[in-house]
């Protein structure tokens, strides 16, 4: 096992130094010895020089496997962090991974459904329609009444090599506390075995048609997101079939442009969608990259968004969502004194912290961005500037957190490429606070009532006897407070006894031990040593029987 993980560290370090991808190292004062370390233990030149930058790190991350390519999925979306050379090469990495082969993609199908795939489809495409990370789709119709379909088929043999990374992304995780004492709040552990869980999910399709159909219910007949239709009968871990959609890859903007697709509405509605699902549903897709999502071809000035791929998915619990709102409104409002009172009040810093102080730190890294234009703010950038700033004040990494936040740098990514203009502050603000009024308001009350009435009638024929056996508590309470106070002097009576008999017994046996220092055998028959010696074990005994 061990041996294992130390030739996958050996490996995924050749594979970088083979893309010279040390070129994205920044320049400091460790530099030099990384690249003289490079020299002495590997010696491995890089091997593709002639080709960009950005062509070698997708290239290097599609050949270290799924685990990095959702890790270049993710950082594709962010344009205000990377070069745009770089951010369309990993784009490709959405949709556009190496395929495997369509014989091997049918065999794999057919020993799912345990018969020929002729008996349930037809019209089956080997060459897959889109390939990804963790799993390709072929285009297929069902048999019984002609509707078009895509099998969704997991990777073959993927097991092992996610396996692998996790177990070394684990022995990290464990040293990082150890090489950085600072790292310790970010909880590496947590947030690996987090990362672990999601990543084992999205490889059981079973989940992810469960999920799919939830999803779909949730926005059942909304004009701004539609999923589409699964077919469980035909669905396994291994394959799920579902309707075949058409649309436009929401990030292919030419092509948004020349449908008339009304650009602003599109980019706000991508908002609306994400705080949806977190507030209103607590269940929100976790994986909402640009190859996920398409843009439907009907109604370009009432466009609605289609969403796939829902192997991953989060939730909230009710506490979550109330201090996830609240911070965001006193962000909002630049209300930073409540912003460090909420991060205290939930536990995400330590209960001693000063808010005072807090507050201030908050305030002097966030007015310098309020300067600016609020369609301008990056609430990417906001977030990692909180986050280092709440770092001084030890606060944890919340691995509850951590997948809404990549989801939601996903969602700003997504729509400030469709419209830079986003205001995602005034998009999200309204939403936040209808929110916030019907959890705390009358209607929340209402709601409280007409959810709790069932239990409540369920519960009405008792009340009678409950109330009477109150009252009958409530006669005998004088007696059993009398008994527990009786019961609790007499414990401490009887605990003063027994410290008085440990006390003369200890004295007891310190006098018997100096007397057989000191004693005389021929003086008397039975020595004074041993008759105190035996009385102060008898107390000692006593005492003990005392505090039974």
């Amino acid at each position: 096992m061990i041996l294992g993980e130390i030739y996958r560290f050996y490996f995924i370090i050749r594979v970088i130094l083979s893309y010279g991808l040390d070129e994205l190292m920044p320049v400091t004062r460790f530099t030099f010895l990384l690249r003289m370390g490079r020299r002495l233990f590997f010696w491995i030149p890089n091997q593709h020089a002639e080709q960009a930058l950005g062509e070698r790190l997708r290239l290097a991350l599609q050949e270290l496997g799924p685990v990095w390519i959702k890790l270049g999925q993710m950082l594709s979306t962010r344009r205000d962090f990377l070069a745009p050379s770089i951010a369309d090469q990993l784009a490709m990495l959405q949709d556009r991974v190496q395929p495997f082969h369509g014989a091997l993609a049918r065999k794999h199908i057919e020993h799912s459904i345990g018969e020929s795939l002729e008996i349930w489809f037809e019209d089956f495409e080997p060459d897959p329609l889109a390939s990804a990370s963790i799993a390709q789709v072929h285009t297929a119709r069902l048999k019984n009444n002609g509707q078009e379909v895509v099998i969704k088929v997991i990777r073959p043999d993927i097991m092992p090599i996610i396996q692998a990374d996790v177990r070394l992304m684990y022995r990290l995780a464990r040293w990082v506390p150890r090489l950085l004492p600072g790292s310790r709040r970010l909880r590496p552990m947590e947030v690996v075995l987090e990362y672990e869980k999601k990543l084992l999910d999205e490889l059981n399709l079973l989940r992810e048609a469960a999920n799919s159909i939830q999803l779909r219910r949730n926005f059942a007949e909304s004009p701004m997101l539609y999923i589409p239709k699964v077919y469980p009968d035909y669905c396994s871990k291994n394959i799920m079939v579902m309707e075949r959609i058409y649309g436009i890859p929401v990030n292919d903007v030419a092509a948004l442009k020349k449908q008339g697709i009304n650009m602003k509405l599109l980019a706000e509605r991508g908002v609306q969608i994400f705080f949806t699902q977190v507030f209103r549903d607590s269940f929100f897709h976790g994986d909402m990259h640009p190859g996920n999502i398409f843009v439907s071809y009907e109604h370009p000035e009432n466009p609605q968004y289609i969403g796939i791929d829902c192997g991953i998915v989060g939730s909230l619990n009710k506490k979550d969502q109330r201090y996830l709102a609240e911070n965001f409104i006193a962000f909002f409002n630049r209300d930073y004194r409540k912003v460090a009172e909420l991060h205290v009040d939930s536990g995400w810093v330590p209960p001693e912290t000063s808010v005072e102080d807090f507050e201030f730190a908050i305030r002097a890294v966030c007015e310098l961005m309020f300067e600016k234009p609020l369609a301008e703010i990056s609430f990417g950038h906001v977030l990692l500037n909180l986050f280092h700033t709440a770092q001084r004040f030890n606060m944890e990494v919340q691995p509850q957190l951590v997948l809404l936040q990549k989801t939601l740098l996903y969602i700003e990514g997504v729509g400030r490429q469709l419209y830079p203009q986003l205001d995602l502050w005034n998009t999200a603000k309204p939403f936040l606070e209808d929110w916030i009024e019907n959890q705390v308001g009358l209607s929340a009350l209402f709601r409280a009532i007409k959810d709790n009435a069932p239990y409540w009638a369920e519960k009405l024929p008792e009340l009678p006897e409950l109330i009477y056996d109150g009252f009958k508590q409530n006669r005998m309470l004088p007696k059993r407070v009398y008994l527990l106070t009786a019961e609790l002097r007499e414990q401490r009576l009887r605990q003063g006894q027994a410290y008085f008999l440990f006390g003369i017994g200890a004295t007891l046996l310190l006098i018997g031990t100096f007397l057989l220092l000191t004693h005389d055998t021929e003086v008397s028959l039975v020595p004074a040593w041993l008759v105190v010696y035996s009385i102060g074990i008898v107390s000692w005994f006593f005492g003990w029987k005392r505090t039974v």
